[in-house]
């Protein structure tokens, strides 16, 4: 018997999957296998959905594995950001997502620790009632529960998923329920954990400030008697010596000629006081004040 001929846009898309292929593997030329990738997807078009179109299932095949390459392309190129909007301009909708494609994103939005971007997605996906007729439900909704919602702390959301999935049997259902469980445990026990650490951290850190405030507190008081014994010896200062000083030197060099001999006796009560200022300020305190 001959073997079953591709419609023309199946084959060309598969062409364009297999360069994709090389690109990735061999050449490592990412960009171009993402390339690759998105011409055999436009060229397969919107109706290559199961039951759509001639040779559906060949064309969702080959969709599927142009998607495949197309993630990991991007992923390798540190473009995981992208990955999810990339893939849904070709399926439209989450529920439409092949299960392997889905199961790429999970993994790689779990891996970058972005697990909160497939949270609306996989829930979709898991509720449609076609997607729960597949044979990959079951793995993919454990899939979901481990790297999805338990990271999340999402316990209530996964029992009601699971509780309401009747395509599971009562003992896988019992399993899930076991490790919802126990990942709630552990869940409080990190909470407590994290919780008990920040307490004492702020514990030390208001003993840190404690002691800094009571070294601030002394320095203050330290400057503060240093200020005061500072004033105390500037009030024994003769100011008023020292404005008159001041007020002749102003009369002497602005108002008075210096070479005039009516400006001697000024001139020499000026050194007078400056002497006498001299010797207040730079001499003990308890000499006693030069007499003029």
């Amino acid at each position: 018997s001959e073997p079953l001929a591709w419609p023309p846009v199946s084959a060309q898309a598969a062409s364009l999957l297999e360069e994709a292929a090389d690109l990735l593997v061999l050449h490592r030329d990412f960009a171009a296998a993402v390339e690759r990738c998105e011409a055999g997807c436009d060229s397969l078009g919107p109706g290559t959905g199961p039951g759509t179109g001639p040779g559906p299932e060949s064309s969702a095949e080959v969709k599927c594995s142009l998607c495949v390459v197309g993630i990991q392309a991007l992923a390798e190129m540190n473009r995981w950001r992208e990955v999810l909007s990339w893939v849904l301009q070709y399926y439209h909708v989450p529920e439409h997502l092949p299960p392997k494609v889905l199961e790429l994103c999970i993994l790689l939005y779990s891996k970058v620790r972005e697990p909160q971007v497939m949270l609306e997605v996989g829930s979709s996906w898991l509720r449609d009632q076609t997607n729960k007729s597949l044979p990959e439900y079951g793995s993919l909704l454990e899939l979901y529960l481990l790297h999805v919602l338990l990271p999340l702390g999402r316990f209530e959301g996964a029992e009601e998923l699971v509780r309401g999935c009747g395509v599971i049997d009562s003992e896988r259902q019992l399993a899930f329920l076991g490790a919802i469980c126990e990942s709630r445990c552990q869940w409080t026990q990190r909470e407590e954990m994290l919780s008990a650490a920040e307490e004492q951290q702020d514990a030390a850190t208001e003993t840190v400030l404690g002691a800094l405030s009571q070294k601030l507190l002394t320095l203050l008081t330290l400057l503060r008697r240093a200020l005061r014994s500072v004033s105390s010896h500037f009030y024994l200062l003769p100011y008023k010596k020292m404005l008159l000083a001041t007020f002749l030197l102003y009369l002497v060099v602005v108002r008075l000629d210096p070479a005039s001999p009516t400006s001697l006796p000024f001139i020499y009560k000026l050194v007078q006081l400056f002497r006498q200022a001299w010797a207040a300020v730079f001499s003990p305190i308890h000499r006693p004040p030069i007499q003029d």
